[in-house]
């Protein structure tokens, strides 16, 4: 046997003992699923929490299991070929094997999520640079609402005309007084003012109960239901009833269009000018169980189970906004009620016939849909209507209530972030067919960092000829029409913010 080399004979000394080994063989191995999903989908919206240290997170775990691997090379290189018996030859083979897969794996993972990330630079770079004057950037701005972690950015993007309106979530006026919300809502407005833009959509998710989004600063209210106990369930009960269920069904609608006018007078305190609200889904029957839901709840937000019910309380709620001065969204269209997942993370469809639909969960929506500025479409595949796409992104669902139904207001996406498109389609492909589906208005709430890629696709599909905005011009009239500026409304803001300053 020829003579070990020194070097090696002095590394061959210092060998790990086989118990450390097999530790470090175990966690390399325990290593690559996660390391897996940090490079599969760095930048996924439920990574948002851990996002600033995914990356030195994917690249620590690569660095780890390139050390567990070169413990397992080293051992094979040290180990004596001589002295292994050639029955025993098969484990150093399967040695070998397993560091290239451990190499391989870690190698490739660093590198796909290090792309991604710099992908994603890229793509916000571009949007930010790109020229303010590009009539396209403004074209496609008017489309977006999104939330900020960035006041700065959100300025920005408000000067640019890169954006449409801003939603507000409670990250946004945590640990904040209705002063310092007000202000910053009107340092964006001014801004847009200045650059001879139209006024912000200011949105905010306020329902009342187990939705309230701006609780604090704003007072918490019962949920809307809580007031509709002594409402008929149908026409012909309040019909065939006694006198006094007539004083009481006026009395519970009355209480709806007061908590509506309270509800609305201090969100326009903060210089919100859009409610993400009233729920027009219907309660989901007992029958109706959903797995996992961790977001949608409707069994604790819903009015009532009662298409009657919804329409009326519906409509009261939206009065009591618009005496206010803030407008309503109606959601989720076509509704929740018997979707068996939470289109949070699933994919969700509605099997349902649409003629019984129609007599039932979109009868809340037909008759407040002329009250309401905005409808939301939800990320829900009608099977009768569309059974390739949710409503979300669907030109048959738009042409529907465009066509069929003669709604005028506009339609809004739920948040693109969510599983059901998200895991699907992409942030990109979702809002290029979004917007080619006629939908008004993309909203990007959770994962404000999402906008980025989201324009920059809808860009390069627009130079592309890929993205058609027929309903451009219409989206911008009926922003105009809802949201128009206020004079007298923002010189009284200016006047209460310079009291409180004082």
């Amino acid at each position: 046997m020829p003579p070990i080399h020194p070097t090696l004979h002095a590394l061959q000394q210092r060998t790990l003992p086989k118990r450390s080994l097999h530790l470090i063989r175990l966690t390399a191995w325990l290593l690559v699923p996660i390391t897996v999903v940090l490079a599969w989908a760095p930048l996924s919206p439920y990574l948002l929490i851990i996002r600033t240290w995914v990356l030195p997170m994917a690249l620590g775990l690569c660095l780890l299991g390139g050390i567990g691997a070169w413990c397992l090379l080293r051992r094979w290189l040290l180990a004596d070929a001589s002295a292994i018996a050639p029955a025993k030859q098969w484990r150093r083979m399967v040695s070998m094997l397993e560091w290239a897969l451990l190499l391989f794996c870690f190698t490739g993972c660093a590198i796909a999520a290090s792309w991604q990330v710099w992908g994603f630079a890229q793509a916000k770079r571009s949007v930010l640079e790109h020229a303010s004057e590009s009539p396209n950037l403004n074209t496609l701005g008017r489309h977006f609402i999104i939330s900020y972690r960035d006041f700065k950015e959100a300025a920005v993007l408000a000067e640019r005309g890169a954006i449409a309106g801003i939603y507000l979530r409670s990250a946004n006026v945590r640990d904040k007084s209705a002063f310092e919300i007000r202000s910053e809502i009107m340092a964006l407005q001014r801004l847009r003012h200045r650059n001879g833009l139209p006024e912000l959509i200011i949105a905010a998710d306020q329902e009342g109960g187990a939705v309230e989004h701006m609780s604090p600063p704003l007072q918490s209210r019962p949920s809307l239901a809580e007031l509709l106990i002594d409402l008929p369930t149908s026409l012909e009960d309040e019909m065939a009833g006694p006198t006094g269920a007539h004083k009481a069904a006026a009395d519970a609608l009355l209480a709806v269009y007061n908590y509506g006018h309270e509800q609305g007078r201090e969100l326009r305190g903060l210089g919100v000018n859009l409610n993400l609200g009233p729920i027009a889904d219907l309660s989901p029957s007992a029958d109706t169980k959903v797995g996992f839901d961790t977001h949608t709840l409707l069994s604790k937000r819903a009015l009532s189970a009662s298409p009657y019910v919804v329409a009326q309380a519906t409509s009261a709620y939206i009065d009591g906004l618009n005496s206010s001065g803030i407008q309503a969204t109606l959601k989720h269209f076509p509704g929740l009620a018997r979707v068996t997942t939470d289109t949070h993370h699933f994919t969700a469809r509605l099997d349902t016939p649409s003629d019984w639909l129609q007599q039932s969960d979109w009868l809340p929506f037909q008759h407040s849909m002329p009250q309401a500025a905005a409808t939301m479409l939800g990320h829900v595949i009608v099977q009768d209507l569309d059974p390739n796409a949710p409503a979300s992104l669907s030109p048959k669902v738009v042409a529907m209530l465009r066509q069929d139904w003669g709604y005028q207001g506009l339609l809004m996406t739920d948040d693109i972030n969510m599983g059901a498109l998200y895991h699907r389609y992409g942030i990109c492909e979702s809002t290029v067919r979004a917007l080619n589906a006629g939908v008004d208005l993309v909203l990007i709430s959770y994962d404000s960092d999402q906008y980025y890629p989201a324009m920059d696709c809808a860009l390069t599909a627009m130079a592309r000829g890929e993205l058609q905005l027929s309903q451009s011009p219409q989206t911008h009239a009926r922003i105009a029409r809802f949201f128009r500026p206020t004079a007298m409304a923002t010189a009284e803001q200016e006047k209460t913010l310079l009291h409180a300053q004082l």
